[in-house]
């Protein structure tokens, strides 16, 4: 059994309108998801190599709910991607518990998600998020390679820490440490873009405040020892007020990028399964995690 569900760029799927932040609050998913509306301040932008056909796509079905995306992150990854390329696109919910003979002969492993690109069915969400990226690089999503890995290895530890049944076995630790690498990459990314945004606004030259950061001293060659010196010669008030106006940052920066639409939904899936299973949450003690779960992308 199957649901299609057409999507235009002057419409919204469910994605758009009920994923505000990059800790896509799924729940608050509308039952309809044809009846959405794009926001009207909203510009869209689509590639001029972009067809006029909407794509397909094979995502799975609520197991719960009739034509409702279900709870896959990897399909909320790929739709979420094509939401940020503005590209219109058929979406076909699939119930994979009675998967439907059409859909077996596109995807012959069963699974999703799977897209029509160039007459070809493409399956894997790496390979999809990819290849949308070449064929519509407009506009682009792509993380530099040094930064693909970051937060990578949260999902696998999620995952053996919700299925495990030892309180002692390890597996929690290993998910905070793996959180808790997340939180430092994150609050590093916060000190970077408030330095710079420090460092470019007229009100901190006004002060008159002669910064020289000798980026050559050992003392000096990581962003948290150069906002630290800083810091310390910048007036309080000025600093203070830099800190709470800054916006962001995403993985890659100020902008959000294929890593944050790969993250963003197996955060929020963690955050649904640990709190109702295990009665968990992200702890006060990562606070750039949590802050990270709430950030909202710009859509103007």
């Amino acid at each position: 059994m199957s649901t299609t569900l057409r999507i235009q760029p002057s419409t919204t799927s469910a994605i758009t309108s009920a994923i505000n932040h990059i800790g896509f609050t799924l729940r608050h998913l509308p039952q309809n998801y044809a009846v959405s509306r794009r926001p009207r301040n909203r510009t869209l932008t689509v590639s001029a190599s972009s067809s006029a056909n909407p794509l397909q796509v094979c995502v799975k079905a609520s197991v719960t709910t009739p034509n409702k995306l279900g709870d896959c992150p990897f399909c909320q990854r790929v739709l979420l991607t094509m939401e940020e390329k503005h590209l219109p696109y058929d979406m076909k919910l699939v119930d994979l518990g009675n998967k439907p003979e059409w859909f077996l002969k596109v995807s012959p492993e069963g699974k999703v998600p799977v897209v029509k690109l160039d007459e070809k069915w493409v399956p894997d969400s790496d390979v999809i998020t990819q290849a949308l990226e070449e064929k519509y690089p407009d506009p682009p999503l792509g993380t530099p390679p040094e930064k693909t890995s970051v937060g990578s290895k949260i999902f696998s530890t999620f995952i053996g820490f919700l299925k495990s049944k030892d309180p002692g076995d390890g597996t929690e630790q290993a998910l905070l440490d793996e959180l808790s690498s997340f939180d430092h990459y994150i609050k590093e990314n916060v000190r970077l873009l408030n330095l710079f945004t420090l460092l470019h606004n007229p009100c901190f030259w006004e002060e008159n405040v002669i910064v020289t950061l000798c980026l050559d001293d050992c003392h000096l060659k990581s962003i948290s020892t150069i906002f630290l010196h800083l810091e310390s010669v910048v007036p309080a008030a000025c600093t203070k007020f830099f800190i709470l106006h800054v916006k962001g940052p995403f993985i890659n920066g100020e902008k959000v990028s294929a890593a944050d639409l790969s993250l963003g939904p197996k955060l929020y899936h963690l955050e649904i399964a640990l709190g109702h299973y295990k009665k968990w949450a992200v702890p006060d003690s990562l606070p750039y995690v949590k802050s990270y779960m709430k950030v909202r992308p710009k859509y103007v």
